[in-house]
């Protein structure tokens, strides 16, 4: 199964409102990719910003996969990848 950036953010912002008790609406992300720190997102919550890495990137994921689609899935079998032609990041859930 593979979901796209928009899916992405939203897992996130699932992940990030539940840590900080605050709503979904209330959190604004932007992913990127460097080559020297892999797959990054800078979230801003209540206009503080805060950078998450990877492996956070990961965690929202599987909770996301089991918590949208019931699919329990662990980080080592999801999958980051970027379409470049249509300009967006995906996950893959190797299930």
């Amino acid at each position: 199964m593979r979901i796209y950036t928009d899916e992405i953010i939203n897992a996130i912002c699932l992940n990030m409102a539940d840590r900080r008790g605050v709503k979904p609406t209330d959190i604004e992300v932007q992913l990127s990719w460097e080559e020297e720190y892999g797959y990054t997102a800078e979230v801003w919550v209540n206009g503080r910003s805060q950078y998450l890495l990877q492996a956070n990137i990961m965690e929202a994921l599987e909770q996301y996969f089991y918590s949208e689609y019931k699919l329990r899935v662990f980080r080592s079998d999801i999958l980051l990848g970027i379409d470049e032609e249509a300009e967006q990041f995906w996950a893959e859930a190797r299930a």
